[in-house]
């Protein structure tokens, strides 16, 4: 005899901090504003120098082949003096350090060769007091290497090596216009 009860899909084991909400049902339309009023939470990651602060979310929502990406979570940069969340992104950044280089080459360079630390375990901190960044343009280096650590985390838990890249996928580019600013420098 075969077992009437069918396999569940999208169930995962994982912890899960839980704080608890009661909204009582009422009207749609005055439900839907309830929810829309229940607050974002996350987890406050690193602390930036100007008062903001990169935070995290999760789960993130990425969906690959069907199946959510349970390990999955965003990097936000949240300003607490007008409540801004910023979805960045490695396109943010990257688009950054491009126009970086169109101001300071040299500069840039060296904020890449900051940002290569840290994809290699450093904390941001620790990089930043080593070297003196200054920014010709755009968003603070600070941001870009707490920004980064957390997104290399991400890209490692969404594409895992040895399978996939993880966070090699978007060094390879950063690494690709450090090569052009440095023969830009050159010629």
């Amino acid at each position: 005899m075969k077992s009437s009860k069918k396999k569940r899909r999208n169930v995962y084991v994982h912890s899960i901090e839980l704080k608890e909400l009661k909204i009582e049902n009422c009207s749609p339309e005055e439900f839907r504003k309830k929810l829309e009023e229940i607050p974002y939470r996350g987890y406050e990651v690193e602390q930036i120098s100007d008062g903001r602060k990169i935070v995290i979310t999760k789960p993130g929502g990425k969906f690959t082949f069907g199946h959510i990406k349970r390990e999955d979570f965003m990097v936000w940069i949240y300003n607490p003096s007008d409540s801004t969340l910023w979805l960045i992104s490695h396109k943010d950044i990257y688009q950054d350090l491009e126009q970086k280089g169109e101001k300071d080459p040299e500069t840039t360079i060296k904020i890449i060769d900051a940002l290569e630390r840290v994809y290699l375990g450093e904390e941001p901190d620790k990089v930043l007091e080593d070297i003196d960044l200054s920014n010709p343009t755009g968003e603070l280096p600070e941001v870009l290497l707490k920004a980064y650590k957390w997104i290399w985390g991400q890209e490692d838990c969404n594409y895992p090596p040895p399978k996939y890249e993880g966070r090699e996928m978007s060094m390879k580019g950063l690494r690709e216009l450090r090569e052009e600013l440095k023969k830009r420098l050159k010629d």
